[in-house]
């Protein structure tokens, strides 16, 4: 239980009718979930607004509600109004569990792609170290070595904040965790203490939410604007928007790159599928990953290792034992010579990345990409992501993703819309995900290389709002299995 009128301080606020002195056993923003002793806050989002569900909850015992609009509530209910509940609640959330990000080094990484592979590989960089760490990712959530199952790349401000307190009542030294786009803007992450902030990049994606990627930029960057002078941040500056990320940030400033100058500077010396030789700041080091961009996410991974105070020669040490994140360019092979590789790249430009990598170590390339777009998405990454599958791989298979509540077919309508007459030829549609992964190793022979993009980790498909079990690993190796007999 927690004092309300004590949650609120710092917060500015009016209250419209009731009293505050009074305790809070919880804090919630799901009508489901209100009762006696919670405070109910009525969110504004993207599907609904939870001051329509007020009296719901009213009706189920809670009498104090956080609100941003005008309501009319019964005369024993606690009214406190704020400019915006998202960010009220963020604030609440931090203090209702005791500001536990201020106890431990949290570490956000922020853009595009890599967010999941830079923060994995940090928590298990810092495990191998000796450190007890938490994870917040798209694929799990860790408190030391125990999982959970993730349902968000960025939990919920009252979910977020319980993790970070149990992580550090357990112990937790570090966190590290990805920052979405949608949790910035939605004021998750508001409140939060952090040590350091890393950025990858940032291309096209996430236009349905955002609108125009001047948006998503802003976005962004106000995650670097919002930080402490305490903080540092690390940005890529092969991207060009590297140095934007930096431009009002008060905290101090680092730079990597493998292409243009800088504070951490990389140089590829050996790719393959076997892993990469990389030059980091004059160092050698060898490593399971493979690719231009892990390349860069373990410039990212060393540098913050580094400024949080770790030994340099130490880190590349366990850089050398650390392998791939589940889903991410993780690679099978069968016994009649094919190699399949899966990967989450649900973006143009992570499409590209891994078909540009495939390419470079491929003396002479046969490439079967299996490729589908998500629904309910952003739609205008649709033929593009087509049109580089078809310039960089020798075979297409157009395929379901997550269609959501989208026709399948029309989606795959809309990836094709972005083929020129070359493209088209060698690219087949094949609705069902699971005959589309079937055809392409029916397709391939020993020496080729199966792309199957889009879904990496994920376990499931959504269709029509239902989910159902499928693991693209899973499945490949089962397929596999079924050839090599």
């Amino acid at each position: 239980m927690q004092q309300l009128e004590t949650l609120l301080k710092g917060i500015s606020y009016q209250l419209l009718q009731g009293q505050i002195e009074a305790k809070i056993a919880a804090l919630v923003f799901d009508s489901r979930q209100a009762q006696v002793d919670t405070l109910f806050c009525c969110i504004v989002g993207t599907q609904t607004d939870g001051h329509q569900y007020l009296q719901k909850a009213y009706e189920q015992g809670c009498r104090f509600f956080l609100v941003q609009n005008k309501v009319i509530a019964p005369s024993d209910a606690t009214i406190i109004q704020v400019q915006n509940t998202g960010s009220a609640l963020a604030q609440l959330a931090c203090a209702f569990y005791g500001h536990p990000s201020q106890e431990l080094q949290l570490v956000g990484i922020t853009g595009t792609n890599g967010k999941t592979t830079t923060a994995t590989l940090l928590h298990d960089l810092f495990t191998k170290l000796g450190h007890h760490c938490g994870l917040l990712s798209t694929v799990v959530n860790k408190i030391g070595t125990s999982s959970l199952t993730a349902t968000h790349t960025t939990p919920n401000p009252i979910a977020l904040n319980q993790l970070l307190r149990e992580m550090v009542d357990t112990g937790c030294t570090h966190c590290f965790m990805e920052v979405s786009s949608h949790a910035i803007d939605q004021q998750r992450i508001g409140g939060l203490h952090f040590a350091a902030a890393g950025f990858t990049n940032i291309t096209h994606d996430h236009l349905d939410y955002h609108h125009t990627f001047a948006e998503y930029l802003r976005v962004k960057k106000s995650f670097f604007d919002e930080l402490a002078p305490t903080a540092f941040a690390l940005v890529n500056t092969d991207d060009k928007n590297g140095q934007v990320m930096l431009q009002n940030t008060k905290a101090k400033r680092y730079t990597y790159a493998l292409k243009t100058p800088a504070d951490f500077k990389g140089k590829i010396i050996e790719n393959s599928l076997g892993g990469l030789v990389l030059q980091i700041n004059g160092q050698e080091v060898h490593t399971r990953l493979v690719g231009a961009f892990n390349a860069a996410n373990l410039l990212l991974v060393f540098g913050i290792a580094t400024e949080l105070g770790q030994d340099s020669l130490e880190v590349l040490r366990v850089i050398s034992e650390l392998t791939h994140v589940a889903g991410r360019f993780e690679h099978l092979r069968s016994s009649k010579g094919l190699t399949a590789i899966v990967d989450y790249a649900h973006t143009p430009d992570a499409l590209d990345n891994v078909l540009s990598t495939i390419n470079a170590f491929q003396k002479e390339p046969r490439i079967i990409t299996v490729v589908g777009c998500g629904g309910d998405r952003d739609k205008e990454k649709r033929p593009k992501m087509a049109a580089i599958a078809a310039a960089k791989s020798q075979q297409v298979i157009l395929t379901s993703d997550n269609p959501r509540s989208e026709d399948p077919q029309q989606i795959i309508a809309e990836m094709e819309s972005g083929l020129d007459a070359i493209g088209a030829a060698k690219t087949l549609s094949v609705i069902d995900r699971q005959q589309a992964i079937k055809t392409a190793i029916l397709l391939a022979q020993p020496g080729d290389i199966i792309l199957i993009a889009g879904k990496g980790h994920e376990t499931y498909q959504e269709i029509n709002g239902v989910r159902t079990a499928f693991d693209d690993v899973a499945i490949t190796q089962e397929l596999f299995n079924q050839l090599d007999k």
